[in-house]
């Protein structure tokens, strides 16, 4: 049957890049793809996540977040995005590591 070996050419790549390793390979590596993958992913909806509020602030106005007029006034707008993800990610990352849910600001609560 000319398709039986099919399933072996779909693996050989896996299967050589473990045996490039002689031996050494352990979880370490592969703990360390996935992290890589992980992070790839989540700076990617952390991107996303900024690219939607600046066309929702370009759309509605920005004047509550005054932050991001301000950079959005002499960045393009990428960088911007980008600013906006790492601030959202040390966000994240304190309400985590503290356990707490978000507060407002008080200056945006009035």
């Amino acid at each position: 049957m000319p398709g039986r070996d099919r399933g072996v050419r779909l693996l050989a790549p896996l299967v050589a890049r473990a045996a490039a390793t002689y031996g050494a390979a352990d979880a370490s590596g592969l703990r360390e793809a996935l992290r890589q993958a992980s992070d790839r992913y989540l700076r990617s909806l952390f991107v996303a996540g900024a690219l939607a509020v600046i066309r929702y602030a370009n759309i509605h106005g920005a004047k509550h977040r005054p932050w991001l007029t301000a950079l959005l006034a002499w960045r393009p707008v990428k960088v911007a995005a980008i600013a906006l993800a790492n601030k959202l990610a040390r966000m994240a990352w304190a309400m985590m590591a503290k356990g707490e849910r978000y507060r407002q600001p008080v200056a945006l609560a009035a």
